[in-house]
């Protein structure tokens, strides 16, 4: 990794060398409409498109999320990816050589400590699995993966290795090439002793499983131990460079066939994905025995619409499964959960049936997650018995009322009715037009719906704008703004024209802000490029709000009269909030009787609102 601040151009070559309908074709379908593509957003679900790239400008915008930016914003966002790692990805995938500045002190403080344990957990992951494959001590780690049907070709393919027994294998091997140990320490990858000074390996007798970023590099390690040692799978502490909420191993490679097929199995652990690579299942991803959050399900849905869960079939693991639908299914996922028999897990299901039966019999026929939701609280009831069985029927009732889809509702009321048959179907209806209503009545005003009648999910910005009686008018100069900034970043005359009758006097603060930049692109540049210019903010906000900006176009019957009447307008905003303040000040001041200040304030008032009338 390297340090500082990348140069312009190094920027200018990856923005010039990458066409964005390329990049964000490799990720979004997109069709052409005029002199756009549009496509559905990677970002948020939706059903219909609003995620829209502009090849002229080079910059997306999803109408829809208020995403937007150019090519390596958009890097950043699928892959989650720092600004820096997003230029040197793309700037890499184009053979473009990058060199870089004279970092910051603060820079090559976080800059070269990351860069560092990055390297080190490279070192380890090699070191682990050179051990496992080529030296006496790796032998009974390396028999028992036989044992457990792991091929060496998938050895390799998830760089599986094995740390020996010894203390310090890997505290020697760092602290001969150089690395600082106290860092290694707070990353995760050695620990302190309890007694005295000094290190030891975090990982002693394990078979190790390198867990990796997005991009591919080792972030931390998977540990399994192969006799009674406890935890049985101990992992990397969370770091700088891991955390656990948003980590999903195996993601790097099955990214690419996850969007190829709209599709993710979600397994428990690491083997599980293994085996099922070598199934031919190669979209697999884990959370690696921790449970599933709300960062996991958003990751899984930007890549795919479908996730398939499937965890063990013991009790734990279908609980899990259970608890884990509402939470992807909040994102806008489709969930399907496959059914392991007899309390198998899907490595025990592939040794005793083998590959094909494991596709074929578990994640193709996965249920919905309904019909799963319906099988799992019916073991809480003795169905022999007409009260429990009863109680049963009200609570998939219930279930069924959470469907968003009448027809869902339907089909399921009907499977009810027909394995039930002494419950009528009409009756089972009114119940559920019952619970419905119920919840009307118990919603606060407004659509507060976790998933909105278009679909759109992009924290709460859209059910914000439902919920609002009547849309809130921006006042005047808000839009003049927004007006000129958009001529400005097309036109580098009126820009110029305006740095020097207006500065930095905009009056909502993001606007001087992208004014400013604009100042600077135009001083470094003669000719104007969106996504050039939207390359110098690095910032998500400021690459939104100048996304949305520049759609704008340099259009609206603009001319020289028309930008000076505007700037005009901007200009008053102060004086007209001076005139205000100095109002109500007058009426504070008559109101405690000071009637001479009061006739003092109203001359400043006069002589204000003369001059605004003279602007």
């Amino acid at each position: 990794m390297r340090y500082g601040r990348i140069p312009e151009e190094v920027i200018e070559a990856v923005l010039g060398r990458h066409d964005i309908v390329d990049v964000i074709g490799r990720h979004v379908h997109l069709s052409k409409q005029g002199h756009y593509m549009k496509g559905l957003c990677p970002f948020h679900s939706e059903k219909s498109p609003s995620f829209t790239v502009t090849p002229e400008k080079q910059i997306y915008r999803c109408f829809g999320c208020n995403v937007g930016g150019n090519v390596i914003r958009f890097i950043m966002e699928i892959e989650g990816l720092s600004f820096a790692e997003a230029v040197t990805k793309l700037a890499e995938d184009a053979d473009i050589p990058i060199t870089w500045e004279e970092a910051t002190e603060e820079q090559n403080e976080q800059q070269q400590e990351k860069a560092s344990l990055l390297k080190a957990y490279d070192f380890a992951a090699k070191l682990y699995h050179f051990i496992l494959g080529n030296t006496d001590q790796g032998k009974a780690a390396k028999g028992y993966l036989t044992s457990r049907g792991i091929s060496d070709k998938l050895i390799d393919t998830f760089q599986i290795g094995y740390a020996p027994a010894m203390w310090d294998t890997l505290v020697q091997q760092l602290d001969k090439r150089g690395f600082d140990l106290a860092l290694m320490e707070r990353g995760g990858l050695i620990s302190a002793k309890h007694e005295g000074n000094g290190y030891v390996d975090k990982f002693r007798e394990r078979v190790i499983f390198p867990i990796c970023d997005a991009t591919g590099k080792v972030i931390a390690f998977g540990g399994r131990s192969m006799g009674d040692a406890q935890p049985k799978y101990l992992n990397s502490p969370e770091s700088v460079l891991f955390n656990k909420s948003r980590t999903m191993y195996n993601l790097h490679q099955a990214r690419p066939n996850m969007r190829k097929l709209q599709q993710a199995v979600l397994f428990e652990g690491y083997v599980d994905v293994i085996k099922a690579w070598e199934a031919g299942i190669s979209n697999g991803v884990a959370t690696m025995g921790t449970a599933l959050t709300k960062e996991h399900a958003a990751l899984l849905n930007r890549n795919a619409d479908q996730i398939v869960v499937c965890y063990d079939g013991d009790q734990a693991g279908q609980s899990a499964a259970f608890k884990s639908i509402p939470i992807l299914e909040a994102t806008g996922s489709r969930v399907a959960v496959a059914m392991l028999p007899d309390g198998k897990d899907p490595d025990d299901y592939v040794r005793n049936y083998g590959f094909d039966r494991f596709v074929r019999e578990i994640i193709e026929p996965a249920v919905p997650s309904m019909k799963y939701k319906l099988l799992y609280i019916r073991k809480n009831f003795k169905l022999h018995e007409d009260g429990d069985r009863l109680r049963y029927l009200q609570s998939a009732v219930k279930l069924i009322s959470d469907l968003h889809s009448p027809m869902e509702r339907e089909h399921y009321l009907k499977q009810l009715a027909s394995e039930f048959p002494e419950s009528s179907y009409e009756s089972m209806k009114l119940d559920l037009h019952e619970i419905l209503l119920q919840s009307e009545k118990n919603r606060p005003d407004g659509d507060n719906k976790p998933i909105l009648w278009n679909n759109v999910m992009n924290n709460g910005r859209t059910a914000e704008r439902t919920r609002k009686k009547t849309p809130s008018l921006l006042p005047a100069y808000h839009n003049a703004e927004r007006l000129i900034l958009a001529v400005m970043m097309h036109d580098r005359d009126v820009c110029t024209h305006v740095e020097a009758q207006l500065g930095d006097q905009f009056n909502v603060e993001a606007h001087a802000v992208l004014a400013a930049y604009l100042y600077a692109y135009y001083a470094q540049n003669a000719e104007p490029d969106a996504s050039r210019y939207i390359a110098m903010l690095q910032d998500e906000q400021l690459e939104s709000l100048a996304s949305s900006i520049v759609m704008m176009g340099a259009g609206h019957g603009m001319n020289e009269q028309v930008i000076d009447d505007y700037i005009r307008q901007i200009r008053k905003v102060p004086m007209q909030e001076e005139v205000e303040r100095k109002k109500e000040e007058r009426v504070r001041a008559e109101r405690a009787g000071d009637h001479l200040r009061a006739a003092q304030i109203a001359i400043e008032i006069i002589a204000l609102e003369k001059r605004l009338k003279s602007t």
